[in-house]
Formats: structure tokens, sequence, C-alpha cells
């Protein structure tokens, strides 16, 4: 079961002007479930990405940043489950390109205005007649109160809709943001198999939120791993209407221009949450905070060595302080001048090693109330300097296994 986490209500997901969704089953790979996904935008509209680092990046995604490039005013998105059309070779660019030619023709545009996504199964093609056929459905069924139907018609092994969204006070006036995500298993950093889009009515120009974009991204999506594999289709969307009068961000300077930011970065980082306590299997989410390193990499390093290891994982799904595990992750994470008689380790507010060794007063007891937790931080200060980070991971238990191992039966 998710990790303290629970089904958005319709009703608290407010629709955003400029904004119109609409959704089919069309059989992609299961029947009775929503597996296609149309974005409408209004004209105007403020669209920019992040994708995968993975050097076999899937055909949506090569399609994805040649659009973006091509400069022409983002119109629409289509996403489809079941079949991630990575793997595909030039049929699956070709079907990438048909599919974003569809719904050109149906609303209007040039193929190069809609953005193409893709998640499911790596090497395997896209069922092309059903995919146009339930484009179709999705573009005649398209409206303004679609956002937990636009949740639902993204999941793969997700469990639950993830969703979410909220009105800031900025000015005299409000803006909207509503937002959605996929995703619980091949979570890792730059980025995870996952997708991510988030819309708001502010008025904000190209280049502030393309910047913003990576910006939200890193203190998000890339800030969560479940099993340190990274996917072949990850991408992450922000889309900004224009539509509201409370805002006009053309420099990122505006005195609004921060509450804007900070708004959408919480809502970036409520989402990239909500895939890890969903993780494939998850029983635990884990918070690690690094500090007192030297840089940002060195903090990422050893946030990552620790949300990585299989051993660390498995002690937490066990609810066993094997506390030991941890440091030898933050020993290998490659700070080659690491001095280990400057760290310190704490559990929750449990302070678990002092000055690289057991704490005189730590109790193993103390640990097991911890690891007991549903939701559990583990602080690591490097003694080497200022810099910190924040990442959020999961356990590995049985289910995690029996679920990749079943995947496509």
């Amino acid at each position: 079961m998710p990790v303290n986490l629970n089904v958005p209500s319709a009703e608290s997901l407010h629709p955003v002007a400029g904004v119109d969704m609409g959704y089919a089953m069309a059989q992609i790979r299961k029947p009775n479930r929503k597996d296609v996904l149309v974005v409408s935008l209004s004209e105007g509209a403020s669209v920019a990405g992040v994708f995968t680092k993975n050097r076999f990046c899937a055909a949506p995604v090569q399609v994805c940043q040649a659009h973006l490039q091509a400069g022409k005013g983002i119109r629409a998105l289509v996403v489809n489950t079941g079949c991630a059309n990575a793997g595909t070779g030039e049929r699956g660019l070709a079907d990438a390109r048909a599919t974003t030619a569809k719904v050109a023709e149906l609303l209007g545009l040039s193929p190069e205005q809609v953005l193409v996504f893709s998640t499911g199964v790596i090497l395997e093609n896209l069922p092309m007649d059903r995919l146009l056929l339930g484009i179709d459905q999705a573009v005649a069924g398209l409206g303004k109160a679609n956002w937990l139907d636009a949740a639902t018609a993204i999941m793969t092994t997700d469990t639950l809709p993830k969703a979410t969204s909220r009105k800031v006070k900025v000015g005299q006036g409000d803006i909207t943001l509503s937002g959605v995500s996929k995703g619980a298993g091949m979570i890792r950093p730059n980025m995870a198999t996952m997708l991510g889009f988030l819309c708001t009515d502010a008025r904000i120009a190209p280049p502030v939120l393309d910047r913003w974009t990576k910006a939200c991204a890193d203190a998000s999506f890339n800030r969560i791993t479940i099993d340190g594999d990274t996917s072949t289709n990850d991408s992450f969307v922000i889309m900004a209407t224009g539509q509201s009068a409370a805002v006009n961000i053309q420099t990122g300077d505006e005195p609004e221009a921060s509450v804007v930011f900070q708004a959408l970065r919480e809502a970036s980082i409520e989402l990239a949450q909500a895939i890890v306590r969903d993780g494939e299997g998850a029983t635990k989410f884990i918070t690690i905070e690094v500090e007192e390193a030297g840089n940002e990499d060195e903090a990422l390093k050893v946030a990552y060595a620790i949300g990585h290891s299989p051993l660390v994982k498995t002690a937490f799904f066990a609810s066993d302080p094997n506390l030991g595990r941890i440091l030898a992750a933050v020993g290998y994470a490659g700070i080659d001048d690491l001095d280990q008689t400057k760290i310190q380790l704490y559990l929750g507010d449990v302070y678990v090693a002092k000055n690289g060794g057991r704490h005189p007063d730590y109790r193993e007891e103390q640990g097991q109330a911890v690891m007991n937790q549903s939701e559990i931080t583990v602080r690591v200060l490097l003694g080497r300097g200022k810099a910190r980070t924040t990442v959020w991971t999961t356990d590995f238990s049985h289910e995690y296994v029996s679920i990749n191992a079943d995947y496509r039966s």
C-alpha cells in the first residue's frame, strides 16, 4: 500500500483556465482502463520541459525535444500508457510523429505544436490503430474538469492516481496551479520512469519558464530514487497559459515572481514525493538529509549512495536498525578524502554515530523505535563545509520483486 498517500478528490483539483483535457480507453495494453490523454492549451501558452538523460531515450522524448526546439508554440500534449515506444528504432519515431500529426489534424495545429509522451513496456511497438482511435475519443471529450481522470490515464504500475492543485494569492488576484504525475518503479534522478505535468494560468515568459522548470525538476523529480534505474521516457513539463490577469512574469525579477516560483516548486515536490510514497512495494517513506558537505555534488553522492543501497533499503523494510549499512554507504559514495572522524549520523531525532563511531549513549531500542515508523528521516553531517541536499526514497520489499517479475504478464 502507498505510504500515507490518498486518492485526491475530483473537487479538490481546480480547472486551469486555458487547459482542456480528454481521455480514452484505447486498450493499448489492457482492457477497461484509461490509457490515452490529450491536453489542449490556449494560444499563447508558454511550455517548457526537462527529459531523461538516459542515452537510450524513447522516440517520444526525441520528438518532444525537437518540437520544443522548433519554437512554434506548443498547443497540445498527448500521452499513452501501456507501451513506452522505446527501443523501437525508426518505426518508433514514425509512430510518435504520426501521433502528433493525428492530434494536430483534429485540433487545427501543426504537428510541431504537439508534444507526445509514452510510458509502459520497452521494446514493443505501439498498436497505432487503437491509439489513433483513442485520440479521436479523447479529443471528442475535451473538458476543463478532468484532472483526476488525467492522473488515472497516465498510470502504469502506480496503485493510486497522483495529483495536486492549489490557488495562490498574488498581488490583487489569484493564480491556479494543478498537476499530475505517474511513476512507481525505475525511479532514479535524471530522471525516472515518471511523467509529470504541471499547469498554471499565470503569464510567464518562455525563457523564465524554461529556467524555472529546470530548477523545479532539480528540487523535486531529480531528488527522488526508488531503485536506482534511470528510465527511457522520463519527462516533466510545466505549462503557463497566461489566462490570469493577476501576474505577468517577463524577467523573473518582478515582485510577484518569487511567490509564483515557490508555488511551482512546492507543487513539483508534492508530485515527486507522491511517486516515492507509491513506490513499487514501498512500506516506508525515507527522507535523506546530507549536511556539511564541501559542495552540493558531494552531498548528492552521499544521499544517493544511501538511497540506492539494497542493503540499506532492505534493512528499512525489515525495520532493522542495522545502521552500519548507512555508514558503509557514506564511505563508498566517492569522496576520496572523506574524514570518517567528522561524520555524525542521526536516525530521526536519535543521535546514532558521533565522530565516526557509535554514540556512547545510543541504544538499539532507540533505533528500533524509529525504524518501526512509516516515515523516517536519515540525517548525515559530513563536517566538510556548508552544502546540503535532501533526497527522498523508499525501502525494498518482497512485493517490489513480485511487481517487476510479473510486470509484463
